[in-house]
């Protein structure tokens, strides 16, 4: 559905040439992480998706969430080495926009469906 497209191979392309950005991180207990912004942003939505389109069916959204698992399983893949960092503002900002890029593939998919 959205995985397996052009525009998020684009994405994790964009992805990967913006790695300088999570560069010289070390491993913080004490903060929000990389892997809480990416999950909490992914997360989110996901559940905006759900809300602008109440009448998803059942099977549609259970796809949705298998792709939005498999987004979440690639930026951990990307993002490996700095998972557990703390997230700076400027990391943070970057991936609020990149996971509103990916929201944008989702709503495309599901108008091509309704």
């Amino acid at each position: 559905m959205v995985v397996n497209t052009e525009g998020y191979e684009a994405l994790v392309e964009y992805l990967a040439s913006s790695l300088t950005l999570f560069e010289g991180l070390s491993v913080s207990a004490n903060s929000i992480t990389i892997e809480d912004v990416v999950t909490d942003l992914i997360a989110t939505q996901l559940m905006t998706v759900f809300s602008q389109n109440p009448d998803i069916e059942q099977d549609v959204r259970f796809q949705l969430m298998q792709e939005a698992d498999a987004v979440l399983a690639d930026l951990n893949q990307v993002l490996e080495g700095i998972w557990l960092c703390e997230a700076s503002d400027v990391q943070i900002s970057f991936l609020e926009d990149f996971i509103s890029l990916v929201k944008n593939l989702f709503d495309s998919a599901i108008s091509k469906i309704y």
